[in-house]
């Protein structure tokens, strides 16, 4: 099964999008395969994490925008702003694929892990996933 997801997001940050795979893992009817996931854009990418304690979340935010800051005066890709090279490099350090298992109807995820769109503009853009779910 091919299939897109498509997410509306509010600017940087990361957006909780499990509740979305498991509904296309679940209407696929595969009991045990994969699903594999792509974002279709270079300036965000995807992440399983912890989706308990939001403290992660604002952790992890803080630690990329600290590794790669905007305004940095070494990006000559400045067209689109000063979050836009930046918004590249995080993409390339982070993933934008992800394979997850799929067993008894299920994506197998821990009991603390979500899927997220990580998003590395300021400002809020749609973005769309590639999903496949298969054997």
């Amino acid at each position: 099964m091919n299939t897109t997801i498509n997410v509306r997001t509010s600017g940087q940050g990361l957006a909780e999008i499990t509740s979305q795979v498991r509904e296309v893992v679940r209407s696929s009817d595969v009991k045990n395969g994969i699903c594999h996931l792509m974002i279709r854009h270079t300036s965000a990418s995807l992440l399983i994490q912890e989706n308990a304690d939001p403290s992660a979340k604002r952790d992890l935010e803080g630690w990329l925008n600290r590794l790669v800051p905007e305004n940095d005066p070494i990006f000559t890709h400045t067209l689109e702003g000063p979050d836009d090279m930046p918004a590249h490099i995080k993409a390339a350090l982070t993933a934008t694929t992800l394979s997850i298992p799929v067993m008894d109807g299920e994506p197998a995820l821990g009991t603390w892990q979500g899927i997220y769109l990580w998003e590395h503009r300021s400002n809020p853009h749609n973005r769309s996933i590639a999903v496949y779910v298969g054997k």
